[in-house]
C-alpha cells in the first residue's frame, strides 16, 4: 500500500515537473509538438531542464507560482532582448516583484523628421536634417508615433 503511494507521488511529481519545463518552452514561443520535434532531433536535452524546474517548484512553493515566476522574467528578458533560462529564474527571485518589462518609448515624427516638445514655449518642434528646429504648424494628428529600437 504505501509503495503505490509512493508511485503515484513520483508520477505525480514528474508531471509537475514536466509541466514547468513545458511553460519555460512556451515563454520562449514553442508549441509542444516543437518541443517534442527538438527533443527528438536532439535540439533540446529535455533532461537538462528537469532538475532545475525541480527546483524551482520547491523554491516557488507551488507549480502554479513557479510557473508566474518564468512569465514575470521571461517579459523582463524579452523587453530587454536578453536571453534567459530557468537558472535565470533563480538569479532574479529576490528581486521578481520588482521586475518589470522595460517600457516602450515612443517618439514624434513628423515626414520623417524627429520631433520636439518645447515646455518654456508649450509648442511642438521638427528638427529639420541641418539640426534646426522648425515651428510646427500642422494639425496633431498628423504627428506619428513610432517605437524607438
Amino acid at each position: 500500500m504505501e509503495k503505490k503511494d509512493k508511485t503515484k507521488e513520483k508520477e505525480k511529481k514528474e508531471s509537475d515537473i514536466q509541466h514547468v519545463v513545458n511553460h519555460f518552452f512556451y515563454s520562449k514561443g514553442l508549441t509542444l509538438d516543437e518541443i517534442k520535434e527538438s527533443a527528438k532531433k536532439k535540439k533540446i536535452i529535455y533532461s537538462r531542464f528537469t532538475r532545475p524546474a525541480k527546483q524551482l517548484i520547491d523554491l516557488a512553493g507551488s507549480v502554479k507560482k513557479a510557473e508566474e515566476a518564468i512569465t514575470k522574467v521571461s517579459e523582463w528578458a524579452k523587453s530587454r532582448n536578453l536571453d534567459y533560462s530557468i537558472e535565470t529564474v533563480f538569479k532574479k527571485w529576490l528581486e521578481l516583484d520588482k521586475l518589470k518589462p522595460k517600457e516602450i518609448v515612443k517618439k514624434p515624427y513628423y515626414m520623417n523628421q524627429p520631433m520636439v516638445w518645447s515646455q518654456t514655449k508649450r509648442k511642438w518642434f521638427v528638427i529639420d536634417d541641418n539640426g534646426e528646429w522648425l515651428e510646427y504648424a500642422d494639425k496633431e494628428s498628423k504627428i506619428e508615433w513610432r517605437v524607438e529600437k
